[in-house]
């Protein structure tokens, strides 16, 4: 008989086996493992609660108090920046000891820390909008505490240490400021320091949110060289970020190195102080809209700059005073025109008309190109008319032949109306060699300084003229002023019109003049130093890193070179010379040239025809020491304002006085 099949109870996990009898039944050994790990269970987590137990119970307090007390702040300690001396070791910018105000963002209260800003704002004189704004910009990072202010009074911080338990998250720290022994003297080059920015954080490497770092001129070319290596401290504070352990040095800060310059501090003081005496002539003569300048004065021989004058001036401790308003002067627009932007290098970022001071580069040019001999005369006459425009002579006057050397010496304008015309006339194949020259001489482009920026001026060429003047720029009469006409070599020739420089291009020019023919670099720096307590000359500084700045040989023709020498020396000898009213009876021979640059001042809305007045030339004239060139703004005659400025500056240099200098009213 068949047996059937043995049927499978639903949810059961085997199907059951006939040869077992209730195998699905607890065994006795089965009991006994049970009963084994379910003891080793309990025992277990009988330990956990008993020890769980004895730490919040009976060692409760004992914790409590080693976690408030084991709270570490790791804290930055800046290095002392570099000083910055000048070339004979005085020291133009120099650290202070300060006592900074400082907030840790992540102890703000979480109840009141608006009313505890306010109250701190008002308390330290600063903006409460600043400080907010510097705590949203830090959000991302509440560990790394906000300056609210560099240098607090003795006063302030004694107050504050007095009620600093009202003012939770604020610490009192020693730190450094810059500080300026000589005041206001090289503002422009000497540059300032200020808080990282996000986009200078996103370029600059090795820096943290609330770095200080130099913002414009040295300090900001050579922040890297000047910073040095900050350190790191540790301190333990308690939950409410009270002290409760001294502070331990991890990592000692590395000092900044010092940062030497070609300037000497006390010719600087002589340019800076000649330009402003030479607002005060012009103004004496009626030149009501003279009211700044620049000096440039450099060694032809290696372009170390001895001098940079730009006037207005400002005084950099503004940087670090925070009182209300003394940066308006670079952050209002009004205030700055008012006074007359003096926060604008006009010494190397100036642009002007350089007038008659560029005649000896149209010479030059045309001599190389062979359109011009030197001694051959041309005509000197009041005016000079060509495609039906008439071009006149500042002396209506004179009518008589003249040599290159005169014709330099006497700023005939009509002389070099007649050698602009002859570039004009050129075949198109030879292009236009005066521009080329003149970018040759370093017009148009950067002049290579070390601390910037500096601009290019302007050097107009076809190109320029017709990217210029455009349907969209001149809709009137573009098709007409994009084209390159014999009045724009004519007034190019003299430095007029659309041509622009800078004094430090102009004296970069005339340094070659001076030395024979070399192109050379300007530059401000000359070493990196190992900081000491002086590092002057004779203290033997140890000396990281020199600079040398190239020179550019451009071989030019000497004959060329020499004639035009020449001219500069007559213009400051001879008797109807432009400027030998001021230089004829200085104990040292002095060559240079006069520029008057018609140009206009803004006087409300309207626009005032004036003349910037130049001086460019150097001494002694037969081994040259020093290039000298001067600017004063709307200052009118170059003879009668700038020579007289830039005799000051030869004076203060040679250590000689002049004994009857008088302005001379010409060119």
């Amino acid at each position: 008989m068949a047996s059937r099949p043995i049927p499978i109870r639903p949810g059961r996990f085997l199907p059951r086996d006939p040869r077992v009898d209730a195998p699905y039944r607890l065994t006795p050994q089965l009991v006994f493992r049970i009963g084994i790990l379910g003891f080793l269970t309990l025992a277990a987590f009988a330990v956990l609660f008993f020890r769980l137990w004895a730490l919040e119970v009976l060692s409760g307090n004992q914790y409590l108090v080693a976690a408030r007390n084991n709270q570490l702040r790791v804290m930055r300690t800046d290095a002392p920046r570099g000083p910055i001396r000048d070339r004979w070791g005085r020291v133009l910018v120099q650290n202070t000891s300060a006592t900074a105000v400082k907030i840790w963002p992540a102890d703000l209260p979480k109840h009141g820390a608006y009313a505890e800003l306010r109250r701190l704002a008002r308390i330290l004189q600063v903006p409460l909008a600043d400080l907010t704004s510097q705590l949203k910009k830090n959000r991302g990072d509440p560990l790394t505490p906000v300056t609210v202010r560099d240098s607090v009074t003795e006063n302030e911080a004694d107050y504050l240490l007095e009620h600093k338990s009202e003012f939770p998250g604020m610490a009192i720290t020693n730190t450094f400021v810059r500080s300026y022994p000589f005041g206001d003297l090289a503002a422009h080059i000497l540059g300032y320091v200020g808080e990282i920015s996000k986009n200078q954080l996103k370029s600059s490497k090795g820096y943290l949110l609330g770095d200080k770092i130099g913002q414009s001129g040295v300090e900001s070319t050579f922040d890297k060289e000047l910073r040095g290596r900050p350190g790191l401290s540790q301190l333990r504070v308690d939950s409410l970020g009270r002290p409760i352990s001294p502070i331990e040095l991890r990592t000692p800060v590395t000092p900044g190195y010092a940062v030497r310059l070609t300037l000497d501090a006390k010719l600087q003081r002589a340019a800076q102080q000649a330009i402003v005496d030479g607002i005060n002539l012009a103004q004496a003569d009626h030149q009501w809209y003279a009211k700044a300048g620049a000096i440039v004065a450099l060694d032809p021989r290696d372009g170390a700059i001895r001098a940079l004058a730009s006037y207005p001036t400002f005084d950099p401790a503004a940087f670090t005073s925070h009182k209300k308003g003394a940066l308006n002067f670079l952050t209002d627009d009004d205030v700055a025109k008012a006074d007359d932007y003096p926060a604008l290098d006009r010494a190397i970022a100036g642009a002007y008309p350089p007038g008659s001071t560029f005649k000896p580069v149209t010479a030059l040019a045309a001599m190389q190109e062979h359109i011009l001999s030197p001694y051959n005369a041309l005509a000197c006459t009041g005016s000079y008319k060509v495609a039906g425009q008439t071009f006149n002579n500042w002396d209506p006057f004179v009518n008589t032949s003249m040599t290159l050397p005169t014709a330099i010496a006497q700023s005939c304008d009509t002389y070099f109306y007649q050698v602009g015309k002859a570039f004009y006339d050129l075949p198109p194949s030879r292009g236009q060699p005066l521009q080329r020259w003149a970018k040759t001489f370093g017009f148009g482009e950067q002049p290579g300084l070390d601390v910037g920026p500096a601009t290019s001026g302007l050097l107009p060429t076809f190109a320029w003229k017709k990217a210029t003047f455009t349907k969209k720029t001149d809709p009137c009469c573009w098709q007409v002023d994009r084209l390159w006409k014999p009045g724009d070599s004519i007034q190019l020739a003299i430095g007029q019109k659309d041509m622009l420089a800078s004094p430090l291009q102009m004296a970069r020019f005339y340094a070659l003049l001076a030395n024979g023919g070399k192109l050379v670099t300007p530059h401000l720096v000359s070493a990196i130093e190992q900081p000491g307590p002086r590092n002057g000359p004779s203290q033997g500084a140890l000396v990281l890193r020199r600079y040398q700045a190239p020179t550019k040989e451009l071989n030019l023709d000497p004959g060329a070179i020499s004639a035009i020498r020449d001219g500069l020396f007559e213009a400051t000898h001879s008797g109807l010379g432009t400027s030998s009213n001021t230089f004829s009876q200085y104990p040292v021979a002095i060559a240079g040239k006069t520029g008057t640059a018609e140009t206009h001042a803004e006087s409300g809305s309207y626009s005032v025809k004036t003349n910037t007045s130049w001086w460019c030339g150097f001494g002694p004239f037969d081994a040259p020491r020093l290039v000298v060139c001067a600017v004063i703004e709307n200052g009118g005659y170059g003879g009668a304002v700038a020579a007289p400025s830039a005799l000051q500056v030869f004076e203060q240099f040679f250590g000689k006085k002049a004994t009857n200098a008088t302005s001379a009213p010409t060119d």
